[in-house]
């Protein structure tokens, strides 16, 4: 904070005020003033000099507590424990300004003293700063950003002191400098009014006194032509039709009231003529056609008033509503996926109980602003949330995680933050966890195929061994066969050879070991050491190997011999 060492008052700190945003007016540009409007404040920035502007700051606004604060000092310095200092002080690097009633000399508690009102020191009573004062408290804990700032309504006695103590809020002044940048856009778009009057209604004219006289000759004496005369100009030419502004409606109802007392004045002059003559029929149907002449343009003129005011009541209205509309949609155009959230108005309730079009006007902009500082305030949330969640994105395309956007993009960034964070955290578990069951499946698919290749690699090879096995195991038997068949072979050969026709001596034929003995003298006598006969498979495999075919061929050769021509032939041998 820097000091601003003016003495109160002087050229140099009036100018030294003009060029901030200071405390003492933050009320009134907040619309929580119940001295001066919001648009007065407006009009005398755009249009007075710093003087006069001054003038009226230190003479409206800065109420004469001197001497209330010098008594009511050593009552604070007594809560606070410390002494308390009058500074002048403004932001190192912004445009907000507040003058302190006390600091301490850390600047870590200041105080604001009120002179005694009822109806303030109910509200402190009752544990709050009172509106009209919030925000200027709100400014000077901005300024000196100290830790917290004791309130006080006081006479300068004990006995009429209360107080309480108001800490600093982040939103607030955060509402408090939009409502700033708001003010002082709508000051730099300021235009005048042409004129700035107090509303009086003009003076009218009465219409001319009603007299009737009767004389005792039964003859009527009235002015009713003159009168006739006086009342139709009156409503022809005066009579305003189209009120618009305030002076207007001022006049009309002035001119409503004149044909009032026209009506009256009517009524009485028929009194009087009705008391001095019993029957003045002639008399009585001009009265009649003068009064509800006045009467007929008083009831509308009424009507007009009242209508117009309604017009002109909506007209402020639907201006309010228009404007923050195109505030609103000015915003919007800042962005591209997001749209403000509808901006509450309560532009009719704020018209309640307001009179003229000056106090209608000033608090539908008041509300205006206060609306419009609240879409600035979403918008710039908006932004800090929407820039927030494109960081934490990065590359990712994480749009669909966030189809509520527009619901939840106004959150308070923190808040904002902590939702985003924990959405994308648990998508990138899950995604993980489906990656992870992705990867899980694959490696079961190749564990699967790698087992299956396994098993069929085995089967393979155990397959190979086995015909291999069984090759060789046929192979030993096939030559096993050849040698047994050769063997026989030669012993049939040999046999054949001894029991031959031509031959008479007997012989031997030794086979394997075993010798048979042939006596051809003595006829189926024979002298025999027999081996035993091979198995079939033997013969077979022994043939096989012999005549190196396979197997089945030599089943197939057997099968194809014809064992009783073979049996025949070798019975004629023997």
């Amino acid at each position: 904070m820097r000091i601003i060492n003016e003495i109160q008052g002087s050229d140099a700190w009036n100018a030294c005020r003009a060029q901030h945003d200071t405390a003492s007016e933050a009320p009134v540009m907040m619309g929580a003033s119940k001295k001066v409007g919001r648009n007065e404040l407006l009009h005398m920035k755009a249009t007075g000099s710093e003087k006069e502007f001054s003038h009226w700051v230190t003479t409206v606004l800065f109420p004469r507590g001197h001497e209330v604060e010098a008594k009511a000092r050593p009552i604070a310095e007594k809560l606070i424990g410390e002494d308390l200092y009058p500074v002048t002080g403004a932001e190192d690097d912004g445009r907000l300004l507040a003058s302190f009633d006390g600091i301490t000399l850390l600047g870590n508690i200041i105080w604001e003293c009120k002179q005694w009102n009822d109806e303030k020191a109910a509200t402190v009573n009752a544990g709050a700063c009172p509106q009209e004062d919030y925000w200027q408290v709100v400014q000077q804990l901005a300024v000196s950003e100290a830790e917290k700032c004791l309130y006080m309504v006081t006479d300068g006695t004990e006995e009429n002191t209360v107080y309480v103590w108001v800490y600093p809020d982040a939103d607030d002044e955060a509402r408090l400098r939009g409502g700033w940048g708001q003010f002082n856009q709508d000051l730099a778009d300021y235009q005048p009014p042409e004129q700035e009057v107090i509303v009086a209604a003009a003076p009218v004219v009465d219409l001319p006194a009603v007299s009737v006289q009767v004389s005792g000759a039964i003859e009527v004496a009235d002015n009713f032509k003159t009168f006739e005369t006086a009342l139709r100009d009156f409503i022809d030419n005066k009579l305003i039709r189209k009120p618009q502004t305030d002076q207007d409606f001022a006049d009309l109802d002035t001119q409503i009231k004149s044909l009032k007392k026209a009506e009256a004045a009517l009524e009485a002059a028929e009194a009087q003529m009705l008391s001095q003559l019993v029957t003045v029929d002639a008399a009585k149907r001009t009265k009649d056609m003068l009064h509800a002449l006045a009467r007929d343009n008083r009831l509308m003129a009424e009507k007009l008033l009242d209508a117009e005011k309604k017009n002109r009541r909506n007209e402020i209205l639907v201006g309010g509503k228009e404007n923050l509309h195109q505030h609103i949609e000015q915003v919007n155009k800042t962005f591209s996926k997001v749209r403000l959230p509808d901006i509450p108005a309560d532009f009719a309730g704020v018209m309640k109980g307001k009179r003229s079009i000056s106090s209608l006007q000033d608090a539908v902009d008041t509300e205006l602003a206060r609306a419009k500082i609240e879409a600035n305030q979403i918008a710039d949330r908006m932004r800090v949330n929407v820039a927030a969640l494109q960081e934490l994105c990065g590359d990712h395309d994480y749009g669909f995680l966030f189809g509520d956007l527009q619901q939840i993009c106004a959150k308070p960034a923190e808040d904002f933050s902590a939702l985003a964070k924990l959405r994308i955290a648990e998508h990138k578990q899950a995604e993980e966890k489906r990656l992870e069951a992705e990867r899980q499946k694959i490696r079961e698919e190749e564990q699967r195929k790698a087992d299956a290749e396994a098993r069929a690699k085995a089967d393979a090879e155990a397959k190979a061994k086995a015909e291999q096995e069984e090759k060789e195991r046929r192979e030993r038997e096939a030559l096993e066969h050849q040698e047994r068949a050769k063997a026989e072979s030669g012993a049939r050969d040999a046999a054949a050879q001894s029991h031959r026709p031509h031959e008479a001596k007997s012989h031997a034929v030794q086979s394997g070991g075993a010798m048979v003995g042939f006596d051809r003298g003595q006829q189926g006598a024979v002298s025999t050491q027999s081996r035993s006969r091979p198995t079939d498979e033997q013969i077979i495999e022994v043939l096989a190997l012999h005549y190196r075919v396979h197997e089945s061929t030599v089943i197939e050769w057997l099968l194809q011999m014809d064992l009783s021509a073979q049996s025949e032939k070798l019975a004629s041998n023997f």
